[in-house]
């Protein structure tokens, strides 16, 4: 049977490819996503993203008890949110928190994640190719 996965991107992802370029590249996450899915033509992959953190709770709360695993990138929420890291505690499925800069390089503030603890696996630093990373994992 198919292995179901939801990449789920969090506030301001949806400025991929525009946003600070430097640090988050000039693709966006629409284009990336068709290359993913070719790489793991064995998994179903679904993507949603949301800037409101009650609807990015919403969808894992939909998906949590029937998908395989969750790929989240909680971007700034990773670092303030309780009510994620709760929700992610909850969950059937394992989650991977993504980050695609390396955020232990970067301002302070980011050094803290209050999500990495509910969390099967955390991967930072590799672009967006975090995010195969953490299908990868989840795969298995």
């Amino acid at each position: 049977m198919m292995k179901k996965i939801l990449i789920i991107n969090g506030p301001n992802l949806n400025l991929l490819g525009v946003r600070e370029p430097g640090i988050y590249g000039s693709e966006s996450f629409e284009q990336y996503l068709p290359q993913l899915q070719a790489q793991f033509p064995d998994v179903d992959i679904a993507y949603y993203q949301s800037n409101v953190e009650g609807e990015l709770i919403n969808k894992m709360q939909e998906v949590g008890f029937s998908y395989d695993g969750i790929v989240l990138n909680a971007g700034a929420y990773t670092h303030t949110s309780i009510a994620l890291h709760d929700c992610i505690r909850s969950l059937r499925c394992p989650v991977v928190e993504v980050h695609i800069s390396n955020v232990h390089q970067r301002e302070e503030f980011r050094h803290h994640s209050m999500i990495s603890a509910a969390c099967k696996g955390v991967i930072c630093g590799f672009g967006l190719d975090s995010y195969r990373l953490a299908v990868e994992g989840l795969r298995k």
